[in-house]
């Protein structure tokens, strides 16, 4: 291969690589659009909603576990479980190992009444799904398991900093 071939290559590579970012870029704004209109229809603010996914994605957990994960004040947080217990989407419970502390419970009968919000999101991402093989989907799922870890990793370097 020449070197105005490795050249162009390398090249094509660069704008590709510029494209990935732009459809990664393009995909996040256009689900917190949709995340933003199924808050409304569900009187959901959106960090209520992104706390919601992350007790819903890693189980029950403290208050405390919350505002870390999800990077806020314990104050904030507390305002945040006050209006997921008040709409009927989480439960506080005592946790039985230390009967002083509380923990988070999503409650799985509203779930699908959120879900539902999603359906047409989930049921194109499928259709597109349909057009690839399966390598190639463990491919796509590996891309995006490894962008939402580096994602995951800067937002930690970020928290991290006074």
């Amino acid at each position: 291969m020449s070197s105005v071939e490795r050249a162009g290559g390398a090249r094509r590579r660069r704008q590709v690589t510029v494209e990935v970012g732009q459809g990664l870029r393009e995909l996040s704004a256009e689900l917190v659009l949709l995340r933003r209109q199924v808050g409304a229809r569900l009187d959901l603010r959106g960090m209520d909603m992104d706390c919601l996914d992350l007790i819903n994605a890693h189980g029950p957990m403290s208050p405390t576990a919350l505002a870390q994960r999800a990077g806020l004040h314990a104050a904030t947080t507390t305002g945040i479980l006050d209006r997921l217990e008040r709409g009927g989407w989480i439960s506080r419970r005592r946790d039985p190992s230390d009967r002083r502390a509380t923990v988070i419970h999503a409650l799985r009968e509203r779930n699908a009444e959120l879900l539902g919000h999603f359906a047409e999101m989930n049921s194109s991402v499928e259709r597109i799904c349909a057009d690839y093989d399966e390598a190639e989907l463990e491919l796509l799922a590996d891309f995006l398991r490894r962008t939402a870890d580096a994602g995951r990793h800067a937002t930690e370097k970020l928290t991290d900093r006074p």
